[in-house]
């Protein structure tokens, strides 16, 4: 049976994919900075970093499929030379790994926020479009849109290369919050809620998982397959988060120039004085005022893939991070803010 690797295997989306590959009989090898939540006797885990080309090439070693997921998430870090490092670096060395022991097919995970219209598409669609990393909002997305043009470089090359692009997966799974989850943790502790009334795609973290199997097993070498759910505005998101914690909110809009220069503010404290995560970026609060409803129809007529609707989940992980209590989900944000592990 082929071995498959999954880079930053025991993250949020990861731990779901190394279980849908299980699910699926697959043997699956997991490199990541941190061991997975959940051991299993038939999952290999590799402990180390993908800015270590020794041990990625290592961990490369006999894998017939590699589905690269690590990467630094968020919209703030104390160095933001990280944000380069783990995401466009680590590409770099993992996908020179793969090519070098001729794997027979890779998949590189990216991200919904390097999508949205920054520059002139001249009329290509935002699904379709690879725009200049220079137009991106921020360092999170430069680096991810460095890594997505070298991944497309490799594609275009040759190599087996397809791209799995999850929107904002949520879930109950979530250990140490990733953004979208932080983000609703953040407004559930809120009475009063200002906030940018943008566009929201939210998907079951395990469609997400299904979506890079399918991918993988069905995808067009050198294309890019969006995995979304439902696009829905904040407000109503917020709305739905009420109703289902029982708990009183009064949501009040604010205008997209003063959410972004509150936001350089708080970023500036954070960078120069607390070197705590501030509640807000200006790359974040960029990334909102340029949100646009991506479509999922490429991924759902050639790959098959079926999202479920999100309310169920959406109640799900409201549920838990209710169950978890304030101290525990606060301590998870910070913790995931600061570190900068490749995973």
């Amino acid at each position: 049976m082929a071995l498959v690797l999954v880079t930053g295997g025991s993250g949020f989306i990861g731990q779901h994919l190394v279980e849908a590959l299980r699910a699926r009989g697959q043997r699956v090898r997991v490199l990541d900075v941190r061991p997975p939540a959940t051991a299993n006797a038939d999952v290999e885990y590799v402990p180390g970093s993908v800015l270590d080309a020794a041990t990625v090439d290592a961990a490369v070693s006999g894998v017939d499929r590699v589905y690269h997921l690590a990467g630094l998430p968020g919209m703030w870090v104390a160095n933001k030379q990280d944000f380069h490092d783990v995401n466009f670096r680590g590409t770099e060395v993992v996908l020179a790994a793969a090519m070098k022991r001729n794997v027979s097919r890779f998949l590189h995970c990216s991200t919904e926020s390097i999508l949205f219209p920054y520059a002139n598409l001249n009329g290509v669609a935002a699904e379709e479009a690879l725009q200049p990393a220079d137009a991106m909002p921020g360092a999170y997305t430069r680096s991810k849109s460095l890594a997505e043009h070298h991944a497309a470089k490799a594609a275009a090359s040759g190599f087996p290369l397809v791209i799995g692009t999850p929107t904002m997966p949520i879930g109950a799974a979530d250990h140490n919050l990733t953004p979208p989850t932080a983000m609703l943790w953040y407004f559930l502790q809120k009475k009063v809620q200002p906030h940018l009334d943008f566009l929201v795609n939210l998907v079951d973290v395990r469609d997400v998982a299904m979506g890079l199997v399918l991918t993988m097993e069905r995808g067009r070498i050198g294309q890019r397959y969006i995995l979304g759910g439902d696009c829905v505005r904040l407000g109503q998101i917020l709305r739905m988060m009420s109703a289902m914690s029982g708990r009183r909110h009064l949501p009040i809009v604010v205008p997209g120039k003063i959410a972004e220069l509150s936001a350089i503010l708080l970023e500036k404290i954070s960078d120069h004085i607390t070197h705590r995560p501030p509640n807000g970026t200006a790359e974040g609060v960029r990334i909102a005022l340029a949100a646009s409803d991506l479509s999922i129809g490429k991924a759902r007529d050639e790959l098959g893939y079926a999202p479920r609707p999100i309310e169920p989940v959406l109640r799900e992980t409201i549920t838990h991070l209710l169950a978890r209590g304030g101290q525990a989900a606060s301590d998870a944000i910070e913790h995931h803010a600061l570190s900068s592990r490749a995973s």
